[in-house]
């Protein structure tokens, strides 16, 4: 009885605390959102607030009578989905590689892979490299090809591969598979829950990330949505920027607004790939931690 009353109290300490803890990580989204909505004086007056006293349009109409917020809508798209695509390819297949037991250096590039985790490249040789030896400067690409591989996802997909049974490629072998076949028609249908997860990631990393346009883009056309908002927030003057120097907008900039405003615009379609990956995410990230 004891026992059994002392679970109860323990299981309802855990949702009381799940609960807060939810609230308290939704609460910086709610004020974003709601006060996005509100009216610049409310803001400058009261500051941000959980239910504002007046409201208004007046930040979004700004932003979306601009060109700026569209051309970087489709930098951040272009470069979240080619990139996304092309980094789980290429990590999967590196990966795959590297916990293939029958390839001969397989330990030697898992060293160099875990290496590159400890030790970074400079900041001043990895400029070099992409804006003039690969001449990557002002071009999507130096937003992407830098992310294309990163060791830590390389290594949740090497754990998940060396869970499965290699008796699996033995059988598809002496059917008279090839490596290739192997992998596209065997190995990747079976590997759902680890390329979800590691999608997710991907998707994240360049989703959210503004300092390769930081190093890289000077053409403020070629800008995604994260350094747009760095603009937004670091520019006086924000007109210029999101009109393409050009705005008919006539009322006082809201400033406060339209910072919050472009947040909400901007994490909208990432929070839109969580439903679809969530019910491979726990079982992907599990796998990717207890195994090594």
């Amino acid at each position: 009885m004891g026992s059994s009353l002392s679970e109860k109290i323990f299981m309802i300490f855990i949702y009381i605390f799940t609960g807060a803890f939810a609230l308290a990580c939704f609460l910086p989204f709610w004020l974003v959102l709601i006060n996005s909505f509100a009216a610049e004086s409310n803001i400058k007056l009261h500051g941000y607030q959980l239910f504002p006293k007046e409201f208004s349009l007046a930040s979004y109409q700004y932003l979306l009578e601009g060109k700026q917020v569209l051309s970087s809508y489709i930098v951040s798209t272009s470069v979240t989905v080619a990139g996304t695509i092309l980094a789980v390819a290429v990590t999967s297949m590196y990966a795959y590689t590297l916990a293939h037991p029958k390839v001969r250096y397989r330990n030697i590039l898992s060293f160099l892979t875990y290496f590159t985790m400890i030790f970074g490249t400079g900041l001043v040789g990895f400029y070099i490299l992409v804006a003039n030896w690969l001449g990557l400067k002002d071009t999507l690409w130096a937003l992407i090809l830098p992310y294309v591989l990163n060791p830590f996802f390389a290594f949740i997909m090497v754990s998940f591969f060396r869970t499965l049974p290699y008796e699996i490629n033995e059988a598809a072998t002496v059917d008279g598979a090839n490596d290739l076949t192997i992998f596209f028609k065997i190995i990747i249908p079976i590997s759902k829950p680890v390329i979800a997860t590691v999608s997710l990631f991907y998707a994240l990393q360049y989703w959210n990330d503004f300092f390769l346009a930081l190093l890289f883009i000077d053409d403020y056309k070629l800008h995604p949505l994260q350094m747009m908002i760095r603009q937004l927030i670091s520019n006086i003057n924000i007109g210029a920027y999101v009109s393409g120097s050009q705005t008919t907008y006539t009322q006082p900039l809201p400033t406060y607004g339209v910072q919050l405003a472009t947040v909400c615009l901007t994490i909208g379609p990432i929070i839109l790939l969580y439903p679809f990956t969530q019910k491979f995410f726990v079982k992907g990230i599990t796998i990717g931690a207890l195994k090594g």
